[in-house]
């Protein structure tokens, strides 16, 4: 899953792209509202996490609100320094649709996105599942049937973004934007060789393949 940040405070930006990156997430970074509007208008992130005092000529509220103006529907989380009723209301209300206060707990915010993350309907619990296929996003465990399967974060996270999908044909584009931060040096037959791990942990040793090659276009996962 891919997650932009639009940070001033440096040390905290890093420190954010760390411990995501850390969860099996890519993460975009942008230092400046003007920055981080440009990224969040013209590229695909499943959530983002947004400072509310931004530099430049669009701060936080005007960047959620831009987004939602222009029908990009991805899950904001913003940060704030300010407290009160009001100035959460204005942020909420611009289309953000959680809110931290700083100074935060590092653990708290990653159940925040993993919250943002979920489906509204058919994933509210942690485990993804497809057939006898699980896998756990809070202990980032990985089973088929009772078989433990050990995958690396790379996979595990291409393994998320598939289940999160499961049945919808995903181009190799899609999924590098997707499973790749702006900054990976990705080819298409890189996703080649990564759907191929996967495929040789969580498929060949069982009866049923789950990963589905779709000819000229790419892969869906699907029971």
């Amino acid at each position: 899953m891919r997650i932009l940040v639009i940070e001033d405070e440096h040390k905290i930006a890093r420190a954010l792209k760390k411990v995501l990156e850390q969860e099996t997430y890519a993460v975009d970074v942008a230092y400046d509202g003007d920055e981080g509007y440009a990224m969040a208008t013209t590229e695909p992130y499943d959530a983002a996490i947004i400072d509310r005092m931004l530099p430049g000529e669009y701060d936080g509220v005007a960047i959620v609100k831009a987004m939602r103006e222009q029908k990009i529907h991805t899950p904001v989380l913003f940060l704030t320094a300010m407290s009160s009723v009001n100035e959460r209301a204005i942020g909420l209300d611009a289309g953000a649709d959680d809110y931290l206060v700083k100074p935060f707990a590092l653990e708290e915010l990653l159940a925040r996105v993993r919250a943002l993350l979920r489906r509204p309907a058919e994933q509210q619990a942690t485990t993804l599942t497809a057939g006898d296929l699980s896998l756990d996003t809070l202990h980032y465990s990985v089973k088929r049937g009772d078989k433990d399967i050990q995958l690396t974060s790379k996979e595990f996270a291409l393994l998320e973004y598939m289940l999160r999908n499961q049945g919808r044909p995903l181009s190799k584009d899609v999924i590098i934007s997707h499973v790749w931060d702006y900054d990976a040096d990705i080819l298409p037959n890189t996703v080649e060789v990564y759907v191929k791990y996967l495929r040789n942990k969580i498929d060949s040793p069982f009866k049923n393949p789950l990963i589905h090659t779709v000819r000229g276009f790419g892969y869906k996962l699907e029971a």
